[in-house]
C-alpha cells in the first residue's frame, strides 16, 4: 500500500494554508515512546496529560510533547526537562524557555492569557525567561499517528542533528501527515512540508535574519487556513520575506469563499479571495485511512492591492 505521503506528492497537493493553527505552542520535553495521543499516552503521567488538554482547550495554546532526536527505549524520568513557550502572533512573537523538575508545575501557567501573548504566568510559574539559544526546528516523528512521520520525519531530525543543527527536537503532532516530513520553526510559527535538511536549515538561517522562508511552507499558526494562504501569497506577490511585518487583519465571508485582508506594519493593504476546493482525485488523508479522501485545499484566487482608507469600506 502506498503511504500518504508518497501520493499526496506524486498528486502535487499544495501544502499552502495547511499549517496547524495555535497562537501559542507550549512544549514539554518528554523522552521515551509516545502513542498516538501522546499527551495521554506516554511516559507522561496520565492525569498530567488530560489535565494539560482541558486547561488549554479554547485559549489558542497547542500542548505538544518534544525529545532530542535518536533512539527511544525508555531512558527513565529525566531530571530536568526543557520547557518552552512561543507566541506567533506578528507584533509580539516571542520564544520563552525553562527547565523543571515536576512537570505538574505547568498546571500552574495561565493558559488563557499565553493564547493572547501573556507570557508572565510562564515566568511565575516555571522561572521561564526568554529563550537566548537557537531557534527551534520540530520534525513531527510520531509514526503512532502515522507512519510517515516516523519513516520520514526521524531521519530528517537523524541528519539534522548529526549535522551539527542547534535547537532540532522531535514533536509528537503537527496536523498533515500526507505533507511528510512535516517541521515547525520557532518563534516565528511557520510550518514546512516535504521538508528536506535543506530547507530546514535555509529556515532557520532565514529565523537568525528576521527572514521567512515561503518555498514548501504550510503558512504561519498565528492564522486560520484562510488567512495562512493569503499571507503567503501577499509574500509572494510583494517580494517580502521580512518576518512579523505581515498580519492578517480581517477575514469577510465563510467557506467556501474568503475575503482576506493582509496589512503590511508600514501601512500598504492586499485582500486576497482564498477559495476552498477539494483535492482531486480521492487520496489517502493518512497512512492509517480506510476510506479514501478529498482534503480541502485553499486556493488563492485573486490578490489586490489596497489604498489604506480601504479597510473601512
Amino acid at each position: 500500500m502506498s503511504r500518504c505521503a508518497t501520493v499526496s506528492r506524486s498528486l502535487d497537493e499544495p501544502v499552502s494554508g495547511t499549517a496547524a493553527t495555535a497562537t501559542t505552542w507550549l512544549l514539554l520535553e518528554q523522552p521515551g515512546p509516545w502513542g498516538a495521543k501522546a499527551l495521554t499516552s506516554s511516559h507522561l503521567d496520565r492525569a498530567l496529560g488530560r489535565a494539560l488538554e482541558r486547561a488549554a482547550d479554547g485559549t489558542g495554546v497547542r500542548v505538544a510533547l518534544i525529545r532530542r532526536p535518536g533512539r527511544h527505549a525508555d531512558p527513565g524520568t529525566p531530571p530536568l526537562r526543557h520547557v518552552y513557550a512561543a507566541h506567533t502572533v506578528p507584533g509580539n512573537v516571542w520564544l520563552h524557555s525553562a527547565t523543571v523538575r515536576d512537570p505538574n508545575r505547568l498546571l500552574g501557567l495561565d493558559f488563557a492569557a499565553l493564547g493572547t501573548g501573556d507570557h508572565r504566568s510562564f515566568a511565575s510559574a516555571l522561572d521561564g525567561r526568554p529563550h537566548t539559544g537557537d531557534p527551534l526546528a520540530l520534525v513531527c516523528t510520531n509514526g503512532k499517528r502515522d507512519r510517515c512521520c516516523a519513516l520520514l520525519g526521524r531521519p530528517l531530525a537523524g541528519e539534522l542533528a548529526a549535522s551539527g543543527v542547534r535547537g532540532v527536537w522531535e514533536v509528537t503532532h503537527l496536523g498533515g501527515h500526507r505533507f511528510s516530513p512535516t517541521v515547525l520553526v520557532l518563534p516565528y510559527g511557520y510550518a514546512y512540508g516535504r521538508a528536506g535538511a535543506h530547507t530546514v536549515k535555509e529556515a532557520l538561517h532565514g529565523v537568525q535574519e528576521g527572514r521567512v522562508v515561503v518555498e514548501g511552507c504550510r503558512g504561519c499558526s498565528a492564522w486560520e487556513r484562510p488567512g495562512q494562504a493569503a499571507e503567503l501569497a501577499v509574500r509572494s506577490a510583494a517580494g517580502e520575506d521580512r518576518a512579523g511585518v505581515l498580519s492578517v487583519v480581517r477575514t469577510d465571508g465563510g467557506g467556501p469563499r474568503w475575503e482576506v485582508t493582509v496589512a503590511h506594519a508600514d501601512g500598504r493593504l492586499w485582500r486576497v479571495t482564498v477559495a476552498q476546493g477539494a483535492s482531486l482525485p480521492p487520496r489517502p488523508e493518512s497512512c492509517g485511512a480506510e476510506v479514501l479522501g478529498t482534503p480541502a485545499r485553499m486556493d488563492v484566487v485573486a490578490v489586490r492591492e489596497l489604498r489604506p482608507t480601504a479597510l473601512a469600506s
